[in-house]
Parts: structure tokens; sequence; C-alpha cells
């Protein structure tokens, strides 16, 4: 579950984008391959670097909380 909350941004905004990339290709029937890969790396690295705090955050909390339950297993 974690995983999903943390990558769901990222990839809703991939996608968001390169559906947006997809339907100005058909629209104006312009097939280049640099044009639908450029946009998803610029939205990817934009959310990276607005929310990356936010999912090392989040991260960070879930691996120190399974640290804390070793003892209790033991």
């Amino acid at each position: 579950m974690q995983c999903a909350i943390i990558c769901a941004p990222l990839l809703s905004a991939t996608l968001f984008v390169g559906l947006l990339v997809s339907l100005f290709q058909v629209i104006t029937q312009l097939q280049e391959m640099s044009l639908s890969y450029i946009p998803k790396l610029v939205v990817t690295v934009a959310v990276l670097g607005l929310l990356g705090p936010w999912m090392m955050g989040r991260v960070t909390r879930f691996a120190s909380g399974l640290f804390q339950l070793i003892p209790a297993l033991g």
C-alpha cells in the first residue's frame, strides 16, 4: 500500500502528460519519437523535485517503523 501511495503522483502525472502528447500526435499526425519522451521526462523530474521530500519522508517513516517492530518479533 505504501508503494502505491508513494508512486501514485508520479505515475498519474506521467500518464496524464503521455495522454496529452498522444492526443497531440494524433491531431497533428506528427509521429516524432522524442516528442513522447521529453515531456514525460520533464514532468517526472518536476514531480520528483516537488514531491521528493514527501516521498522520502514517507519511506523513512515506513522503514523506521519496520525497524522498531524487529524486537517484538524475537
